[in-house]
């Protein structure tokens, strides 16, 4: 017998019940939404020559969505150059903010803190130990 009451499929009638702040994964969307968004307003509105090629990494979220740190890296990993375009990017977040803005309907706008993402070097560094770890074992054993 069809009463016709659930039609839909069944993750939709599910989260009409809860509060939308309680949607599995909705802090993870906001938070991809804001890194695209963030990294397409680097590339083309700011004009800062500090800021040159960087890549958004990762975003994080606060639960209240107050806080957003963005981990970037760039292209050339030297300190100088890092501390430069972090300079950049703080000078240029608020602009950010305000565009995100703009694009972005929701409750609470996030206050953008830049991270430098140091994940890339240690883990090119950490490949070329096991490569060495590796070459070191391929001679041991053909001796």
């Amino acid at each position: 017998m069809d009463l016709g009451l659930c039609r839909g499929p069944p993750y939709f009638v599910a989260s009409m019940a809860k509060h939308s702040k309680s949607i599995p994964g909705r802090s993870q969307r906001v938070a991809d939404q804001i890194q695209k968004d963030v990294a397409e307003l680097i590339a083309m509105e700011v004009k800062d020559p500090r800021v040159g090629m960087v890549t958004l990494t990762e975003v994080q979220l606060t639960p209240d969505y107050a806080h957003a740190k963005i981990f970037f890296t760039t292209l050339i990993d030297d300190p100088v150059a890092v501390k430069k375009t972090l300079d950049g990017l703080h000078k240029a977040s608020g602009f950010l903010r305000a565009q995100l803005g703009r694009r972005l309907h929701i409750h609470t706008l996030p206050e953008l803190h830049f991270v430098h993402d140091t994940a890339p070097s240690r883990g090119a560094a950490i490949s070329k130990l096991i490569d060495e770890a590796n070459a070191t074992r391929a001679t041991d054993a053909d001796d």
